[in-house]
């Protein structure tokens, strides 16, 4: 029972808070699954988490001050606290060891600013640890708050923190001392080291630009804490604050009677904290934490156990080698081989392609269904070939295909895997022992699978469609139907369209139409939500090959998205063994119609882009995208995004063009976040599948690009080396 009680605590607090925080913002049209505790986590015996504690601005912190740690490499932390009037839901990631961002979004209510009721914020912080905290040295951490919105959180600050254990105090106590400036310094300031000179914050701000002359001028002052760990469970904090308040206050929308907050933790779980406080002598607050490691997944991946590799028989004395008068027709022994591997295949979730054999070599090109990573996939295809082919074949040449374009060519020696698959450095020897090739556009003169072509499949099922920031509604919902469908006439070439019926919802309720001083190619997109409960929101028709061994293209025609439809081509060259890529994309498009689901307006535009994409260390991948938008502007996207080898993918974008910032509009430039989660990271499922959203602050017209369907960079490099050298250990898995 004590099992069953903690389970469906756990399950029902992040059912709740999932909802609001990561169902919303993360996941977009999924709402996040019920996050399930080990067994250890359920019968209440787990550790302590060794990181640090969220403040109520969703970043590493005391209570409403920020300290000098950061969290563990890779987290991604959901903030939601309340208090005074306030709320704030903050998505936090530690980039690296030393970087952390995030991005808030908060409400005031009667803060007196704006027309609404409830003044609504969003803002970015940034902040790098300077020294990590050693026997004798704190944790120290430079910071800067709000330092891209209107200001009204802006703030910058430095803090060290330390930690201290043992003696007569049970647990772990953290002393916090800081000083701060901007929002940061407006109590109890103690003078302006860096210069007094610091513009004061105005409703009527658009916000988005870098405010570097601001940064630590003007007055500072100085904030501290202790934060004690008692145990595994329970927490308490108290703090000096150096934040008066001033607009807060200043407008009533809560009395501020001293400077000292304190409040009381409670770890729920390993990933969730709640906690209740007593702030500025006044008001009671709650938090709400939730810490999620991607490299630890929710629910431990469980992968159908592998076939064990068929070693072959020694030679014997004087024998040169092994038999090969079995390949004497080859073209009948590799369809033989094909109707052997098709279904030991299927049993993998994997489906072949096609299969040519030689005496000596064998090549097998297949698509991976069921695995995330490909690696996975290609290690268990080379234990198949290891139990199905004759002796003497000693290259098993391995293709991954996706979409018909065939990712590379995975070169292993049979001797090698027969040799290392229980070495105690496998992975590694492998790798070291394996090339990577481009593979040639067709296998010619291959056993295909001719049960691939035509093919057709459909689902039917519910859609959740979600528009978030509206000022008088920050999260609007559409629930409805949709039925999708696919026909593969022949390799390369697919006809496919979506058709949505909503059935109930609010998006179309929102009133406000933004301004805008460009061509409507975003800001109308409500009107797509009034103009009809029925819609198609894709239905085209595309082909797509590779055109030379690192050449690839694809053209695509009809409905592309919701809102714009045309022509659309694509050409990218992307080595196997290269982290360098180049592409080109050039579209012609016409705005859809509000509510002819079939029909066009006016408005066309020939847009594209010469894009360059990087593949760096650590997973970190950068891509540079020059171009023509929507609105007919000119300019430059530049996205920076972090893969995990369990295919958690987290990144940022910010574009800028020849609009200027009061065209644009509020936000002055296009900037957002992008959050991708693998299912299996969640369920424990083996799947390919993932679920991704892309948050935007604002949607202004300037630097949209169009949302094409299939886009080839992240086709092709999950199948080449740095893609499967990212999780290499997966070939024996």
């Amino acid at each position: 029972m004590r099992k069953k009680a903690a389970l469906c605590r756990e399950q029902s607090m992040i059912r709740t808070f999932g909802k609001i925080a990561l169902g919303s913002m993360l996941f977009g049209t999924v709402a996040l699954a019920p996050l399930q505790v080990s067994a250890q986590e359920v019968d209440g015996v787990f550790e302590a988490p060794d990181r640090p504690s969220l403040n109520f601005y969703g970043t590493t912190g005391l209570i409403d001050m920020p300290s000098g740690e950061a969290l563990p490499d890779g987290t991604v932390a959901v903030g939601i606290s309340s208090f005074g009037g306030t709320t704030r839901t903050t998505l936090t990631f530690q980039a690296t060891p030393r970087i952390q961002a995030s991005f808030r979004y908060s409400g005031i209510k009667d803060a007196g600013i704006g027309r609404f009721d409830t003044y609504r914020d969003r803002s970015f912080d940034v902040r790098f640890l300077l020294n990590r905290e050693s026997r004798y040295l704190p944790a120290l951490t430079i910071g800067l708050q709000d330092f891209a919105g209107t200001g009204i959180y802006a703030g910058e600050f430095v803090a060290a923190t330390k930690k201290f254990s043992g003696g007569a105090i049970p647990g772990t106590v953290k002393a916090t001392v800081g000083l701060g400036w901007g929002r940061l310094g407006s109590s109890g300031a103690i003078g302006s080291p860096f210069g007094s000179d610091r513009p004061s914050f105005t409703g009527g701000d658009t916000g988005g630009e870098l405010s570097a002359d601001q940064w630590f001028r003007g007055e500072a002052a100085p904030f501290a804490g202790l934060e004690w760990q008692i145990n595994d469970k329970w927490g308490v904090k108290a703090e000096y604050s150096s934040d008066a308040y001033v607009t807060e206050t200043g407008n009533g929308v809560f009395d501020r009677k001293s400077r000292f907050n304190f409040g009381a933790e409670y770890q729920v779980s390993e990933r969730i904290r709640v906690g209740g406080y007593y702030l500025y002598g006044s008001e009671v607050g709650v938090n709400v934490q939730v810490q999620l490691d991607p490299n630890r997944p929710v629910s431990p991946l469980r992968l159908p156990a592998p076939l064990p590799y068929a070693t072959r028989p020694p030679l014997k004395a004087g024998q040169q080698g092994y038999d090969t008068n079995w390949a004497a027709s080859s073209a009948e022994v590799s369809q033989e081989l094909r109707d052997v591997i098709v279904p030991l295949l299927k049993a993998e979730g994997m489906t072949l392609v096609a299969v040519k054999t030689t005496a000596r070599t064998a090549e097998v090109r297949f698509t991976n269904d069921r695995y995330a990573s490909t690696s996975i996939a290609v290690g268990r295809v080379a234990r198949i070939l290891a139990r199905v082919l004759p002796p003497s074949v000693g290259t098993f040449r391995i293709v991954p295909v996706k979409n018909n374009l065939a990712q590379s060519t995975v070169v292993f020696r049979r001797s090698d895997l027969e040799t290392l698959e229980f070495a105690p450095n496998a992975s590694e020897a492998l790798l070291a022992a394996t090339q990577f090739e481009s593979a040639d556009p067709v296998l010619a003169g291959a056993a295909l699978n001719e049960a691939l072509f035509p093919s057709f499949n459909w689902s039917i099922g519910p859609y959740m469609k979600r528009r978030l920031f509206d000022p008088d509604e920050p999260v609007r919902v559409d629930l409805g139907i949709e039925a999708s469908a696919q026909y593969q006439p022949a390799p390369g070439w697919k006809i496919a369209g979506t058709i949505q019926h909503r059935l109930t919802g609010d998006i179309s309720d929102d009133t406000i139409r933004t301004p805008s001083a460009l061509p409507r190619v975003r800001t109308n997109s409500l009107l797509y939500a009034q103009g009809s409960d029925t819609s198609i929101p894709n239905l085209y028709v595309s082909r797509q090959w590779k055109a030379a061994p690192d050449v690839y293209t694809r053209v695509t025609a009809g409905y592309l998205e919701q809102m714009y439809g045309g022509l659309s081509a694509e050409v990218l060259w992307k080595p196997v063994a290269s982290r360098l890529a180049f592409g080109v994309e050039a579209n012609y498009v016409k705005q859809r119609d509000f509510e002819d689901i079939l029909g066009f307006r006016d408005y066309s535009i020939a847009t594209g882009h010469a894009s360059a994409y990087y593949e760096m260390r650590n997973g970190f991948t950068g891509q540079l995208d020059v171009g023509r938008y929507l609105a007919g502007d000119v300019g430059a996207t530049v996205t920076l995004e972090r893969e995990f080898a369990n295919g958690w993918k987290v990144g940022g974008f910010f574009t800028l063009t020849d609009v200027s910032s009061e065209d644009f509009g509020e936000g002055s430039f296009d900037k957002g976040i992008k959050v991708t989660v693998p299912v299996n990271w969640l369920l424990g499922n083996p799947t390919s599948q993932t679920r991704s959203t892309t948050i935007r602050p604002l949607q202004r017209d300037g630097g949209a690009r169009l949302n094409v369907p299939g886009r080839l960079y992240d086709q092709v490099r999950s199948g080449h080396r740095a893609g499967l050298v990212g999780n290499w250990s997966g070939v024996w898995e």
